[in-house]
């Protein structure tokens, strides 16, 4: 009897003795995977420099789009990890802005239309991307999507295949920049952009009018009006919002200061 008591306390005492291994085994587990856990990257921060020109820092990476303006245009700014070019315009592609950035290692994507006007040195750090195209780059991916004109007056200004806007997709985020274009029906179906970047110039994209037109209908989180210098006159961004605004409150209207320079 008394061997029996003894055999079971024992095997009690295993049993209690295992539990307790597995339990801490099981809670350093959870400590582990707690530690491995990856911290998401912050939200873009996207810094307009001038016009159609801005730059965007994320994820470590820092992405110039259309620089022009010459190297004076980024006082301040970091060097650039990667340069999107949307169209073969002066105020969109510029050679001489080009040479003069820091290029060593530099990935630069542009439409075909942009390289084939590039000299060698250039030409040999370029990517072409189609409309319609994405491709994954340094833990990010970008669409090219079309920008042309539709008015009739207009449609030799960019025909459609030409350049590219972007959709670029960092993280949870989705940053779209519209380049040189009128309220097409790729624009139109935009879906879950959290920025949109809209051009409104005349007489080379839209008015201020069909602009407001499309982002009611692909209904970014935000908007930011871009690129509204135009031709004797300059977009009126302020009409722009209210007409945002009454037509959707929830689609927040964000201003930078696209024109450093000047008044407007």
């Amino acid at each position: 009897m008394k061997k029996n008591i003894i055999l079971t306390v024992s095997a009690l005492l295993l049993f209690f003795a295992s539990c307790k291994e597995k339990k801490e085994k099981q809670e350093e587990s959870v400590e582990m995977e707690t530690k491995v856990e990856v911290e998401a990257p912050a939200p873009a921060e996207i810094i307009p420099i001038e016009h159609a020109t801005a730059v965007i820092e994320w994820g470590g990476n820092t992405i110039y789009i259309d620089p022009v303006g010459g190297i004076a245009a980024f006082e301040g700014q970091k060097s650039p990890d990667i340069i999107f070019i949307t169209d073969e315009h002066g105020d969109h592609y510029n050679t001489d802005t080009l040479n003069e950035l820091d290029l060593e290692g530099v990935k630069i994507i542009a439409p075909e239309a942009v390289a084939l006007q590039m000299p060698e040195e250039l030409s040999s750090k370029t990517t072409t991307m189609k409309n319609g195209e994405t491709k994954e780059i340094a833990g990010f991916s970008v669409k090219a999507i079309p920008m042309y004109n539709l008015r009739e007056e207009a449609k030799d200004f960019h025909t459609k295949g030409r350049g590219n806007g972007y959709v670029f997709t960092f993280g949870d985020e989705r940053i779209y920049f519209s380049g040189d274009t009128e309220d097409i029906p790729e624009m139109r179906a935009l879906e879950n952009i959290d920025k949109a970047f809209v051009c409104m110039n005349l007489p080379y994209t839209m008015t201020v009018e069909s602009a407001a037109d499309a982002v009611l209908e692909f209904k970014p989180k935000q908007v930011y009006p871009y690129h509204f210098r135009g031709r004797p006159e300059v977009s009126d961004v302020e009409k722009f919002k209210t007409i945002i605004n009454e037509g959707d409150s929830n689609i927040e209207v964000v201003q930078l200061d696209w024109y450093p320079n000047e008044d407007y």
